[in-house]
């Protein structure tokens, strides 16, 4: 299989399966990263992610790493902690500081350029993007954000400045998120932060089944509302 180049004329993307196996999901390059193209993309169950000054990578893994919200792990100590905890988590209150905390992740900001940071500000100012913030006292100390598709979520990226704000922040909304139908949280690709809290490998053939099923499905906007949630 060959890598597909894409036009700026078309938003049309190709299979997921034409996907190349090495490296493991890559499966077209170029285009940009409007609104409507991103749309496209999460709908079909891919995403853009690339180094600064490579051009636009788009990708479908096989396998998917994702988290269903039930299945959240939620060790003893992190228990004892929430039970304790100095924080407060709010949603849609501070996006761009989210996103610039995540890009300030020494093993994120080889990707999260300002050409990415504008993109995602731009789906945020239509709706489509959503922050979740960890607090302490007034100051921004952990987040994440990702896309919102029906009854999934697109994970994107997370950070913490403190002991435990991330996993605050992703327990927080696992919480939300089902209280409101959620069914899915995608987390693109596994690593040990997220195994060990619960996220788990699936089949491409699978996950793009939840897409389909999902993404036209409604948790309704009072879930994607700015307000506070712990």
């Amino acid at each position: 299989m060959r890598l597909i180049q894409l036009s700026r004329e078309s938003l049309h993307f190709p299979p997921p399966e034409m996907a190349l196996r090495e490296p493991n999901g890559l499966l077209a390059m170029g285009g940009d990263l409007s609104p409507a193209r991103l749309l496209s993309a999460y709908n079909s169950g891919i995403f853009p992610w690339f180094s600064p000054g490579d051009p636009i990578l788009w990708w479908s893994p096989d396998p998917r790493a994702v988290l269903l919200p039930e299945n959240f792990h939620l060790s003893r100590s992190m228990k004892r902690f929430h039970q304790r905890s100095p924080y407060r988590v709010t949603m849609n209150h501070a996006f761009a500081g989210v996103i610039e905390g995540c890009a300030s992740q020494r093993d994120e900001g080889t990707w999260i350029t300002f050409e990415v940071k504008r993109a995602w500000l731009r789906l945020f100012e239509l709706g489509h993007a959503h922050s979740i913030e960890v607090w302490h006292q007034d100051d921004l100390v952990g987040g994440m954000y990702g896309l919102s598709l029906g009854k999934m979520f697109c994970g994107e990226s997370m950070f913490s400045r403190k002991e435990n704000a991330s996993k605050t922040a992703l327990l927080v909304f696992c919480q939300h998120f089902l209280r409101h139908q959620g069914v899915l949280v995608d987390c693109q690709v596994i690593n040990p932060h997220t195994a060990s809290l619960g996220a788990q490998e699936i089949g491409r053939v699978d996950y793009l089944r939840y897409v389909q099923e999902l993404a036209s499905q409604s948790v309704g906007v009072e879930c994607w509302q700015k307000q506070t949630l712990f």
